[in-house]
C-alpha cells in the first residue's frame, strides 16, 4: 500500500462523511470543510501538491477534532474522525516518499 492510496481513501471517507452530516443533520458547514479538506488531499494524492501538504492538513484535521471531542464530549462524529485521521496521518508518515 503507497501513501497515496491512504490519502485517497481517507479524502473518499471524508467526502461521504461531509455529504452524510449534510442530508442527516443539513449542516452546510460539515460538507463544506469536508471537501475544503479533500481538495487539498486529493491534489496531493494526485501528485499535483507537494508530498508536505497532507501531513500537514491532517495535523490540521487532528486538532480540529480533538477541540470539537473536549467541547461536545462525544464519539461521534469527532471520536471516530480523530481516530481515522490519526491512524490516516500515522500510515502516511510511514509510507511516505524517501528522500
Amino acid at each position: 500500500m503507497t501513501w497515496n492510496l491512504v490519502v485517497w481513501i481517507f479524502t473518499a471517507l471524508l467526502v461521504v462523511g461531509g455529504v452524510i452530516g449534510f442530508l442527516k443533520a443539513k449542516s452546510r458547514a460539515s460538507l463544506i470543510a469536508s471537501i475544503g479538506s479533500a481538495i487539498p488531499l486529493a491534489l496531493t494524492a494526485a501528485g499535483i501538491l507537494p508530498f508536505i501538504v497532507a501531513p500537514v492538513v491532517l495535523g490540521a484535521l487532528l486538532v480540529v477534532f480533538v477541540l470539537r471531542l473536549i467541547k461536545t464530549r462525544k464519539f461521534m462524529p469527532s471520536g471516530m474522525l480523530l481516530l481515522l485521521t490519526l491512524l490516516t496521518a500515522a500510515a502516511v508518515l510511514a509510507l511516505r516518499p524517501q528522500a
